[in-house]
């Protein structure tokens, strides 16, 4: 598949009534050249929503021998998603035959966006004669900035009834959507936005100091008399006696909310309305930010609001100020230094949603000078958390059958914190019966599926544990699924019990970053009783490591060990990565450490006799 062509037109221009309006072209020719891609572009969706109208559309197929087939309005379908029950519309082409080019264009009117724009230009396929053009009227000056590797725009100095930017790029090679990369971030792309209206005289139009101050004046309102009352009312209702310290405090209000309060996508009035919130347990995003806040402040808990992007999709830029950055909300406490999402109701306090951190982000902060409180705006770093705050740590002890040493009974307890705990710790007390008994299960034939349940507990339950202690699974097992006889001698796969790894593979030279969503760990130890009458041939094979160094720290290991007290054997196997974001430079390294864990899932020790 290559673009042979591809236009792009965004054009802000004032109605007969002197609004402002926007609208949007589109212009591509696309040659395709093998079913897959002719399945995949066979449709191609036009915009269609209640915010913008499309006023000119025209497509058609040229085969490969030449025939041109025009698409009339007939071959401009509509339909509606079953699930969300938006209607779209699309252009259904025929007649598409491997080597073929599709031709399409369409204009649309939509609703002025100008505060910040993220335009990408690069995708999987090679394009050629690929252009971008920005038209406004004289008095709105727009800046813009290009990222990865793509050109810069050049102002236009013909074009004298209005401004001009444009950007002519005679090719652009596609880029391959590495495993585990930030694809979208990656991408080759452009951000705009109105930086300056000369007829009013008003400049940094898309200031974040302007953010700053909105966001305060929005959320930090003087609550009504009702609404503090309910504020007050919920507060002695959710707030225990052991709840002493601030982060307690913090910890049970979120804990509370998240399991009783609804969050709706609705835009209704009542779903941001403190008193309605606070009555009905029903709120938008805006209603919950609005929440948090209040009950905070009526607390006095010092905290500040921030608004970042996910680096996955969108790396926060720290010197180019676009709204397009400001899509997330956290809420950052100073004094400890940790963060919560009041919006994600999938996370805790002190637990973010990770791709939100490792990033740049607007910190809002309320200052007072004298009777007079604002917010003021500060562009600093979101600390990833540390690889010891998110452990998934397996305590196994083995023993041999001594009748049928192919049998062997296991302990495992097998414990999470932080992100690893985070699906299960908040939830597990109101998971019953058959689906707690799966969970419990699965943990244990996370080994092997040969594996028998016994008898299991859970440790540390209570959900608001999370965060503050690790969540436990002790469970008793028993499985012939680890040794194999071989004559006189015993083959016990010891790997096999950490579980099946992932194996990393790259055929091709790694382009584009890896990015873990979280730093994190892997804590195993194996005790493991030795029948007697028996040795153990070949305790090396327990012994590796695989570690990389930046600085004098290691930013990821494997390192695996093994001591010997009588008949007991103790290994133990750690991995640890204490970076998320690993460059093209040391992927290598990575995948060593990464393919570490699945070699020592591999090692088999031979247990022979000693006489």
């Amino acid at each position: 598949m290559m673009a042979l062509k591809e236009k792009y037109v965004v054009e802000f221009a004032y109605s007969d009534d002197s609004a402002l309006e926007e609208y949007y072209l589109e212009h591509k020719a696309l040659w395709l050249n093998n079913n897959e891609r002719i399945d995949a572009y066979n449709k191609i969706y036009l915009p269609y929503s209640n915010t913008s109208e499309l006023l000119k559309s025209k497509a058609r197929v040229i085969t490969k021998g030449g025939k041109i087939i025009e698409l009339d309005d007939s071959k401009i379908l509509s339909a509606q998603d079953e699930e969300t029950g938006k209607y779209y519309k699309y252009f259904a082409f025929e007649g598409i035959e491997k080597g073929s080019v599709i031709e399409y264009f369409y204009v649309e009117k939509k609703q002025p966006s100008f505060r910040g724009t993220a335009f990408r230009l690069q995708t999987e396929y090679d394009k050629k004669n690929i252009g971008f053009d920005l038209f406004s009227p004289s008095n709105l000056i727009f800046a813009f900035k290009s990222y990865n590797s793509l050109p810069e725009i050049t102002k236009d100095t013909l074009v004298k009834d209005r401004l001009h930017w444009k950007l002519d790029i005679e090719s652009i090679d596609g880029l391959d959507n590495e495993a585990q990369s930030p694809y979208d971030a990656s991408r080759a792309y452009l951000v705009y936005k109105l930086d300056r209206n000369t007829a009013k005289n008003l400049s940094d139009i898309s200031s974040y100091g302007d953010v700053s101050q909105n966001i305060y004046n929005y959320y930090y309102n003087e609550p009504t008399k009702k609404a503090t009352s309910l504020i007050e009312s919920f507060v002695a209702q959710t707030i225990q006696k052991e709840d002493e310290s601030v982060e307690a405090k913090i910890r049970r209000l979120d804990n509370t909310i998240k399991a009783d309060f609804y969050l709706s996508k609705g835009g209704d009035d009542a779903l941001k309305d403190l008193e309605e919130v606070l009555s009905k347990k029903v709120a938008n995003n805006s209603g919950m930010m609005k929440l948090y806040i209040a009950l905070l402040n009526h607390l006095g808990i010092e905290h500040e609001i921030v608004i970042t992007s996910n680096r996955e999709s969108l790396k926060f830029d720290k010197e180019f100020e676009a709204h397009n950055f400001l899509n997330d909300y956290l809420i950052y406490f100073p004094k400890f230094k940790t963060y919560l999402s009041a919006t994600e109701t999938n996370s805790r306090y002190g637990y973010p949603p990770a791709w939100l951190t490792d990033n740049y982000g607007l910190f809002v902060k309320e200052v007072s000078v004298g009777s007079f409180k604002s917010g003021v705006g500060k562009i600093k770093y979101i600390d990833p958390l540390s690889a010891d705050k998110t452990i998934d740590e397996m305590v196994l002890d083995v023993q041999f059958d001594a009748h049928d040493p192919t049998f062997n009974s296991i302990r495992l307890d097998r414990s999470f914190t932080g992100y690893y705990a985070l699906p299960i710790h908040p939830y597990m007390h109101m998971v019953k019966g058959d689906d707690r008994t799966n969970i419990i299960e699965s943990l244990a034939k996370f080994m092997n599926e040969n594996v028998t349940v016994e008898k299991s507990t859970i440790v540390n339950e209570d959900p608001n544990l999370f965060g503050v202690d690790p969540i436990h699974f002790v469970i008793e097992a028993k499985s012939n699924a680890f040794v194999e006889k071989a004559g006189r001698k015993y083959l016990f796969k010891i790997g096999e019990l950490i579980g099946s790894q992932i194996e990393m593979y790259q055929e091709k030279e790694r382009k584009l970053p890896l990015e873990n969503e979280h730093t994190r760990s892997y804590i195993r130890t194996i005790k493991v009783i030795v029948p007697k009458g028996y040795k153990v041939a070949n305790l090396d094979e327990l012994v590796m490591e695989n570690v990389y160094e930046e600085n004098g720290e290691n930013l990821f290991s494997f390192i695996s060990s093994y001591k010997v007290d009588g008949n007991t054997i103790t290994v133990k196997a750690d991995e640890y990565y204490k970076t998320n974001i690993v460059p093209p430079s040391i992927f290598e390294e990575y995948r060593k450490v990464i393919n570490s864990a699945a070699d020592f899932n591999k090692v088999t020790l031979v247990l022979e006799p000693t006489n």
